[in-house]
Formats: C-alpha cells, sequence, structure tokens
C-alpha cells in the first residue's frame, strides 16, 4: 500500500490518467490525495471528478480556489469568468452527485506527519488550531446555508487573522489562506496580488512559510496552488503545483519516502498562475 500526493490537476485529465498509469495506482491497495484544484482551466473537468467520484473510496481531497469557486457557480452564487472551463460540469447530468461529493471535501487533512493543504497554513496559526477552524468552514460548507458561504467567500478582507472575527469575515479568512495565500507581509497579513516568481518577490513579503514567527511543528505541509514555485521538497515542505495547466508537468509524490513522480504536460506552453 501505498499514499500518493498529487498536485493541482485542473480539468488535465489526459495527464492524470498518465501519471496515475505511471505510479501504478491501485485503488484496491493504495490510497490517493488530491491537493484541490481538480477542475478549471485545462479541457476535461468533467472527466477528473467523475473518476475522483468513482474511485471515491480510495480518494481524499482538500478543496482549491477553483473548486470552491465551481461550487459558487452551480449555486448561483457566482458567474463563470472569461477563462473558466466548467461548463461541461455545470451541464451534466450527474452534476448534482459530482458536486454534492465535492462539498463534503476537506480545508486541511493530517495524515500521520503530514499535513495536506491547496495553498497553506497561515504562518501565525498552530496546527492544532488550524485544524479548529477549518473544520469550522467544513461544517458549514456542508451544511444547509452553504449557498450563503459561498456566496459571501470572495474578497481579500480582512488579510490579518483575529480570533475576534466572526461569521463570513472569519470563515473568508480561513477560506482564503488555505485556498489563494502565496506571500504574508512582517505582521502576517495576507497578500493577494503577487503571483510571480520567488525570486521576484517585492520588498517586505515573504512565503507564507518562511514568517519568522511560523510555529515549528513535526508535519510536514504539502501543498500546491503556486504554480511559480515550481516543485520543492524540504524537511518541513513538499510544494507539488508543477504548473500542468500552463504547460509544464503534473507531479505525484509518494509520501512513504517522498518518490517525485512526474508526466509532461500536454497543454501548451505559457506563463500564467491563478
Amino acid at each position: 500500500m501505498a499514499t500518493y500526493a498529487v498536485g493541482d490537476i485542473q480539468g488535465c485529465n489526459d495527464e492524470f490518467q498518465a501519471l496515475l498509469g505511471h505510479i501504478g495506482f491501485s485503488s484496491e491497495r493504495d490510497r490517493l490525495i488530491l491537493i484541490g484544484d481538480l477542475v478549471n482551466r485545462g479541457p476535461d473537468s468533467l472527466a477528473v471528478l467523475r473518476w475522483a467520484y468513482r474511485q471515491r473510496a480510495a480518494v481524499e481531497v482538500v478543496l482549491g480556489n477553483h473548486d470552491l469557486h465551481l461550487l459558487a457557480v452551480a449555486a448561483g452564487k457566482a458567474k463563470l469568468k472569461g477563462k473558466d472551463t466548467c461548463d461541461d460540469v455545470l451541464a451534466a447530468e450527474d452534476r448534482e452527485l459530482l458536486l454534492d461529493w465535492l462539498r463534503q471535501q476537506r480545508l486541511l487533512l493530517t495524515l500521520d506527519d503530514y499535513a495536506l493543504v491547496h495553498a497553506g497554513i497561515l504562518p501565525c496559526w498552530e496546527l492544532a488550531e488550524a485544524q479548529v477552524l477549518c473544520a469550522e468552514v467544513e461544517a458549514e460548507l456542508r451544511g444547509k446555508a452553504y449557498r450563503d458561504l459561498l456566496g459571501n467567500m470572495y474578497g481579500n478582507s480582512p488579510r490579518t487573522w483575529s480570533p475576534r472575527l466572526q461569521g463570513y469575515e472569519r470563515w473568508r479568512l480561513i477560506i482564503n489562506a488555505c485556498t489563494r495565500m502565496r506571500l504574508v507581509n512582517a505582521d502576517g497579513a495576507l497578500d493577494f496580488e503577487f503571483k510571480g516568481e520567488p525570486a521576484d518577490i517585492p520588498s517586505g513579503l515573504m512565503p507564507w512559510f518562511a514568517w519568522p514567527g511560523r510555529p515549528v511543528e513535526r508535519h510536514t505541509v504539502v501543498f500546491g496552488h503556486w504554480s511559480a514555485l515550481g516543485l520543492r521538497l524540504e524537511p518541513q515542505l513538499i510544494a507539488l503545483d508543477t504548473g500542468c495547466i500552463w504547460g509544464r508537468q503534473l507531479t505525484a509524490v509518494r509520501l512513504e519516502d517522498r518518490r517525485v513522480f512526474q508526466i509532461p504536460s500536454q497543454q501548451p506552453a505559457r506563463l500564467g498562475a491563478d
């Protein structure tokens, strides 16, 4: 039995299936964790969702910003953007089955010595605190008022965490940290403007994982979202978004030994970030 984590698929189903073949994945033997952004911008989001749903006994998902955006559009709380490619999901006869399953997924998953999340863990949070806060949002997303949550999750404020935050402001910051974060400033406040290469980070900002006050944890954080960061394997950090949608690679790591597996993208080579 092996456990694999896979970076941002974003509807690139051909590459995803090739990667599964490359690692020899078996749903009867192995475990697969998808690090968010299963859908959008690529050519076949519906096929990715259908495969994950069929194999759900062996598959776990942490939600990404594109997954949540799809849920919001389906709930009538947002509109598709110009580059979105989720029409196939929205028009599918089994959309409610697939989207209801997607809505049940996690923001943060802990497994042995790993913590898996789409974008990162707000650096002022200890892991135990992050688990409790993410559970709040997960419960709301699974509840009867989930449409209201999806309609109120958009926006860049607040940027700084306070335990006094309540309601949608509180949940919006939790969602933004877990699904959109790349950089913070010296005070730990979120920055949403920069999406580029680490060498070009503006003065006064830093990657969330480089914040000097970040608690030391035994868990290694596994995340995606930042395609310009690329593959990184460090003692307490594994970054897996290698820009398949931008024409680079789709990446998996086997958590037991940190062996990396990659498949080249079939998408046109281009620059970009979401």
